[in-house]
């Protein structure tokens, strides 16, 4: 007596617990594949799935993978579609006997076609451009928002304030402007900290930097060149 048949009912039972947990939407497959291939289903639950029944034959995987050109003992989440179009996500495990000659498998096959529909619906509702993302900072005391600004500042340009350069401070502190820093009261003394540099040397630092932006956005609508 082939060893597979003494787990035929055990396997019966096992499948229709999972599609009574799982619900209609899961279906549950036992393939024989003792036998030949034209009839190899001896139980399946919640056929309508792909509108199988028992006494039908396997799909073309499984006729694959008896003929030695797949060598996996199991396909996981792979997507299939039914006859009427339905999408599947399936996964099957193929069961060997003493000699690790295939003769069985259990085939699980979940209809997710609704799944897909409500998926594609909430996306057009959250309508998220991924490439629009806004480094917001939401605060509720100011002094966060420009210690959030000072952290950032270092960032841009890669090195703690202590060890910037003439050029990489004044490149920061436009970086800062650029943001609005200036505009919070009192922010040029934690900027002056920061950068270990005077109020004077600040707003010179400020006055070369809002100059040239002012230079480049002349020359950018032409009055520099008028004669």
């Amino acid at each position: 007596m082939d060893e597979f048949a003494s787990y035929k009912d055990i396997l019966s039972s096992v499948i229709q617990v999972l599609a009574s947990h799982f619900g209609e939407t899961s279906e549950f497959v036992l393939h024989d594949l003792t036998n030949g291939y034209e009839s190899t289903i001896f139980a399946i639950e919640n056929g309508h799935v792909t509108g199988r029944k028992v006494g039908d034959c396997g799909s073309n995987l499984g006729l694959e993978v008896l003929r030695g050109t797949v060598t996996e003992d199991r396909r996981l989440n792979y997507i299939t579609k039914t006859k009427t179009g339905r999408t599947l996500r399936s996964s099957t495990l193929y069961l060997h006997d003493e000699n690790g000659r295939i003769n069985a498998s259990l085939c699980v096959n979940t209809d997710i076609t609704d799944y897909l529909s409500v998926e594609n619906m909430m996306q057009s509702l959250i309508n998220i451009d991924k490439d629009s993302s806004v480094n917001e900072m939401f605060v509720s005391d100011v002094s966060e928002l420009l210690e959030f600004f000072m952290g950032e500042c270092q960032k841009e340009i890669g090195k703690a304030a202590a060890d910037m350069t003439r050029e990489e401070k004044i490149k920061a502190i436009e970086y800062l402007d650029s943001k609005g820093v200036f505009l919070i009261s009192k922010s040029g003394i934690k900027v002056c900290e920061l950068f270990n540099i005077s109020k004077f040397t600040l707003y010179n630092y400020l006055e070369m930097i809002r100059n040239k932006h002012e230079s480049a956005e002349r020359n950018g609508t032409g009055e520099d060149n008028k004669e």
